[in-house]
């Protein structure tokens, strides 16, 4: 029998055993990003809480019993801006090719960022632009069944006919009116209609339509992807907490009036704050994940400060969880340096780390727990950690290349290189004496100072060892 997951379900406003809809098919949509330029920090919280939920999941029902799919909404007037800017800059190509050379540029630097935090990638990450004729099929049957009208190459969706709006954001469709992020416009019936499908130029991207040549809504998006690819009924939905109103709110409406049953568990993530207050380039704390690893914070130290505040609670970004983060990690890295890990398809994670993120994903407690259970087990250290995204394989290389760097009587790759000239130089004059005492001679320090030395045809290589000491060079 599977151990039980706890989850706080934001629709029911209360934590639940979490029980899927059939364990043997464990379905979760997570709202990605849309793709015009860097992912800042804030950016990086959901995909690392999300990946640790997915990880939790596999471990439980099983890799192949589970579906991680998060999209990229490829569909945006900021990338159509900075298309238009290109081309105006004088960049070839037409217009729908520079939205593509855009698109593919930013998710390769999502792509980037993302796996320098050790999250894993999703087994479907969809673009909106590959699923257009699924968003138009959605919209036909929302018009059909008096859900949603057309009016100018329009689509709109009747906030109205939905009864059930607001219960995920426990706002009334009155209470809304006032603050609610609606654009006024001529062609809507009720200033809460929310666009479905509008119209594009000639100049921008756009498909053809029974309403004419146009673009998605935001919100069709993701409903469309997720039932294709998800099916009917699916488990969980998350996203940041900033997506609950409107773009939640008006996925569930839609989908609902389309007849799909839709998400049962709904997960929000709080938002990021540096220094206590809410990034933002007027205050001049905005910042990219790009930018910190460019600064040289590793990947693994951004992981460590944003797991160690619960999902639910605003996430602090401060110079002293990140001092402290490099701290615990090196000593994690000192503790578990030429450990081989345990093969990651074997290993089975102690029931405590279990427990800790099966109680709402807890991951300051599962990090606790990492850190205080395993100081006198550097193997159990090293595979928990691993299996947490903490401690991959470039990591420990660089936490080992930077140790060595430190030490007396080592410089790095270059002393590697003048040493294998060195062992070549006496290969080659030994070749013409005959005489091989100084090539053995020589290879014996370096194998005593833990290198592997290895002797090809034409040249020598030196592997550093688990046990390397450039002291004894």
């Amino acid at each position: 029998m599977a151990m039980t997951i706890i989850l706080y379900n934001t629709l029911t406003k209360k934590k639940e055993p979490f029980v899927p809809i059939d364990d043997t098919n464990v379905r979760m949509y997570v709202c990605g990003p849309t793709v015009y330029d860097r992912a800042h920090l804030g950016n990086a919280r959901p995909v690392l809480v999300f990946d640790v939920l997915y990880r939790l999941l596999c471990h439980i029902y099983g890799k192949d019993h589970v579906k991680y799919v998060r999209n990229f909404t490829d569909v945006d007037d900021k990338i159509n801006a900075t298309a238009l800017a290109r081309k105006k800059a004088g960049a070839s190509g037409s217009l729908e090719e520079l939205v593509a050379e855009r698109t593919d540029e930013t998710i390769s630097w999502y792509h980037a960022d993302m796996d320098a935090l050790g999250a894993l990638r999703p087994d479907c990450e969809p673009r909106a632009t590959e699923y257009i004729a699924q968003m138009v099929a959605m919209n036909c049957s929302l018009i059909n069944d008096g859900y949603a009208y057309e009016v100018d190459g329009h689509v709109l969706f009747r906030v109205r006919n939905y009864s059930e709006y607001g219960a995920l954001s426990g706002r009334s469709v009155d209470d809304m009116l006032a603050g609610a992020r609606v654009e006024v416009a001529p062609y809507k019936e009720d200033s809460l209609d929310f666009v479905l499908w509008k119209p594009s130029s000639d100049e921008l991207p756009g498909w053809n339509s029974p309403w004419g040549r146009g673009r998605p809504g935001w919100h069709i998006e993701c409903s469309a992807m997720a039932y294709e690819l998800l099916g009917d009924n699916f488990d969980i939905h998350g996203g940041g907490n900033d997506l609950q109103f409107p773009h939640h709110e008006n996925e569930i409406a839609q989908s609902k009036c389309a007849g799909h049953d839709f998400a049962n568990v709904w997960l929000h993530n709080e938002m990021l704050q540096i220094d206590g207050k809410k990034m933002s380039k007027s205050l001049g704390n905005f910042f990219t994940v790009r930018d910190l690893l460019d600064q040289g914070v590793a990947g693994e130290v951004i992981r460590f400060v944003m797991l160690s505040t619960h999902y639910r609670k605003p996430m602090n970004w401060t110079e002293k969880k990140q001092v402290e983060a490099e701290k615990t990690l090196n000593r994690w890295l000192d503790q578990t340096v030429g450990l081989i890990p345990t093969d990651s398809t074997s290993f089975i994670p102690n029931k405590g780390l279990i427990d800790s993120l099966s109680e709402d994903i807890n991951t300051h407690k599962a990090l606790s727990y990492i850190n205080s259970s395993f100081q006198d087990n550097s193997q159990a250290l090293l595979d928990h950690a691993r299996w947490f995204g903490f401690l991959g394989d470039g990591t420990r290389e660089d936490h080992v290349a930077r140790q060595l760097a430190n030490d007396e009587g080592y410089g790095g790759p270059e002393h590697l290189a003048s040493l294998v000239a060195q062992l070549d130089a006496l290969r080659r004059l030994a070749s013409k004496s005959k005489d091989f005492s100084e090539v053995d001679t020589f290879k014996a320090q370096l194998i005593q100072a833990g290198l592997e030395v290895r002797m090809l045809k034409d040249k020598s290589e030196l592997i550093v060892g688990e046990n390397f000491n450039p002291k004894k060079l």
